[in-house]
């Protein structure tokens, strides 16, 4: 059952118990709701999935967010999972993580980086959800007696959460915007009824308050040599079908569109030519925001749905500076160059590792960086010889998170390549984990040391779950900690150095298994520094080695590339980067971005561990 469904469920009730005869025109409201105030931007895709709609959506919204309106993105998915925790990486990319712990695809990941604003499980919604959330109510007698059908009532419930997500504006007023991003296509089964209840919403609400964005494809086969429409045409009529009229068209194309093909789509839509608009490929997705305004699509939207008595021009000269300062960065000369070594088992996949990626690139744009992200399969790493031979010319190592024993030997064998070759380290979740079972083996001397994830028997499990971790933590999802935790940091640390002093720091998590107490003490004894723990528990979640004994070994049990921001990139990545750079550039270390970046004292509150 997800989170949300009992009381979602309540809300119905109340809906059905207050009328007995409801009527065909069941259209459930929040208590305080004002039908027209929140104005709806909903981008559906044509022709195929995978076109950027995330991205779209969110640039967009952030154009709309700088002129002083409050926005709130949601994405509707119509497959079956309550939430994305279960699904492959090979299949729908990366597990983003919200802050409230719900499991998420990676558009989410989009829309917090473009927006620089935390989401909830309010900004995401699964028919696996909604289905369930009407059958629970149907089986407590909540529609009483009545047959219970797509429409109105499956409709009737994305309305309802649309509506709810809408009242979460600041002091008790509805946010301004509702971006609305259906996934897949506007031709998928599994969508029509978001689409349905899409029209129906824009019909309640009123003149001016939905403005409906069809992103479409236009191909360029290479043995044509010229841009040809007719998919988009046909992608568009599918559209319409549902009874959906686009009010602009956005056409993701490799080249800019021509005049020729954006008349013919013009002409097929019915949308006029001025709001046909080429989205064409771009160096970097945090120039499209700049883009979109060269175009006047925010004009555009503001003209739709009659808002431009509520920009503030203040708020957007501001933000427009801020964003136009980093954006000027994007295509500026690189000073340093760094190789990178990322030793994941999804290596061959780069989506199942997007938000690291953008860590990296926010701390390449920050530090003046060129950075040559070397993607390694940790299962071809599981040997000395071979770690060594594929961390060759790396200047810097992350060892991402993963389920499963695959690949985890050579996880293992990369950190000791890293801790011994005094190679900057980044270990995150279960690279964490495995640089504590990398030191417990090679350190310590317990050469069966291992996690009871992958060696049940192990004679020291250093890595295992705790028998009482649920009650601890009240986690939803079984036994896996999920979403935002303190992190109490240890005074004198790396730890603290990153992250400018702070005692406690907020993270995401997304793991089951934990540092064995029965252990901690020794690993401590032998070198090891826990950095950061949990508040009120003995739960480790931050290890390093002191600086006088690595010039950068750093782990996080939670997952730092979730919180990274273009404009606020996240402490550990930074830390790692500028290390790389100094092991290079040794006069670096004396650079603005160097002293913020590198602790070099070699005094610490903890012991020198053994090289």
């Amino acid at each position: 059952m997800p989170p949300s469904a009992s009381n979602s469920g309540r809300g119905f009730l109340a809906q059905f118990a207050s009328n007995e005869d409801t009527g065909e025109h069941f259209s459930p409201v929040p208590e305080g709701y004002q039908r027209g105030r929140t104005k709806f931007v909903v981008v559906i895709g044509t022709v195929m999935s995978g076109l950027g709609k995330g991205i779209f959506s969110s640039s967009l919204a952030k154009l709309l967010k700088d002129k002083g309106l409050s926005v709130a993105p949601v994405k509707l998915e119509g497959y079956l999972n309550i939430d994305s925790g279960t699904l492959n990486p090979y299949r729908h990319g990366e597990v983003f993580v919200l802050e409230d712990g719900l499991e998420t695809d990676m558009d989410l990941g989009t829309y917090e980086r473009i927006l620089n604003q935390n989401l909830s499980r309010r900004n995401f919604m699964t028919a696996g959800q909604i289905y369930t959330e009407i059958l629970e109510c149907e089986r407590r007698g909540g529609y009483l007696g009545r047959d219970v059908q797509m429409i109105p009532h499956v409709t009737g419930a994305v309305k309802m959460k649309l509506r709810q997500l809408a009242m979460t504006g600041a002091k008790g007023k509805q946010v301004d915007l509702l971006f609305v991003e259906v996934g897949g296509t506007a031709g998928d089964y599994e969508n029509g009824f978001y689409i349905e209840a899409l029209r129906e919403l824009a019909f309640e609400e009123g003149d001016d308050s939905a403005c409906f964005v069809a992103l479409t494809y236009i191909i360029e086969p290479a043995i044509l040599g010229e841009q040809k429409s007719k998919a988009a045409q046909l992608g568009m009529k599918r559209l319409m079908e549902a009874g959906i009229q686009p009010h602009i068209i956005a056409c993701r194309a490799k080249n800019a569109v021509t005049d020729k093909v954006a008349q013919k789509i013009s002409m097929f839509s019915n949308v006029p030519l001025k709001r046909v608009f080429s989205m064409h490929d771009r160096e970097s997705i945090y120039v499209i925001p700049d883009a979109m305004r060269a175009e006047g699509l925010d004009r555009e939207i503001l003209s739709i749905l009659k808002l431009h008595d509520r920009v503030d021009t203040k708020a957007e000269d501001r933000a427009r500076a801020v964003w136009g300062s980093f954006a000027s960065r994007l295509g500026a000369h690189r000073d340093h160059k760094v190789t990178l070594g990322i030793s994941g088992k999804y290596a061959a996949l780069r989506d199942a590792y997007a938000s690291i990626e953008k860590a990296v690139e926010h701390c390449a744009i920050e530090l003046g960086a060129e950075i040559d992200v070397r993607w390694l399969d940790s299962g071809e790493a599981e040997t000395s010889a071979r770690a060594t031979a594929a961390l060759d010319g790396v200047d810097a190592l992350i060892v991402p998170g993963g389920f499963g024993v695959r690949g985890v030997e050579g996880k293992i064998r990369c950190t000791e390549f890293a801790r011994t070759r005094r190679l900057p380290f980044l270990g995150i979740c279960l690279g964490f984990q495995v640089a504590v079972i990398e030191y417990a083996r090679n350190v310590l001397g317990w050469k069966d040391a291992h996690s009871t994830e992958f060696e049940p028997e192990s004679g020291h499990p250093v890595i295992s779950e705790l028998p009482d971790q649920k009650a601890l933590e009240g986690i939803v999802g079984g036994t896996m900690r999920l979403g935002g935790q303190d992190v109490a940091i240890l005074p004198g640390t790396l730890a603290q150095f990153l992250h400018g002093g702070a005692k406690l720091v907020r993270e995401r998590f997304r793991h089951r298994y934990e540092v064995d107490p029965a252990f901690i003490a020794e690993l401590e004894k032998g070198g090891l520094v826990f950095s950061g723990r949990h508040s009120q528990h003995p739960i480790m979640q931050v290890l390093e080695l002191p600086v006088s004994a690595h010039p950068y070994f750093i782990g996080a049990q939670f997952h730092p590339e979730l919180t990274s921001r273009p404009l606020a990139p996240q402490p550990l990545f930074m830390g790692l980067i500028a290390a790389a750079i100094a092991q290079k550039e040794p006069g670096f270390a004396q650079t603005a971005h160097g002293k913020r970046w590198l602790r070099t004292s070699t005094t610490s509150s903890a012991a020198t561990a053994p090289a």
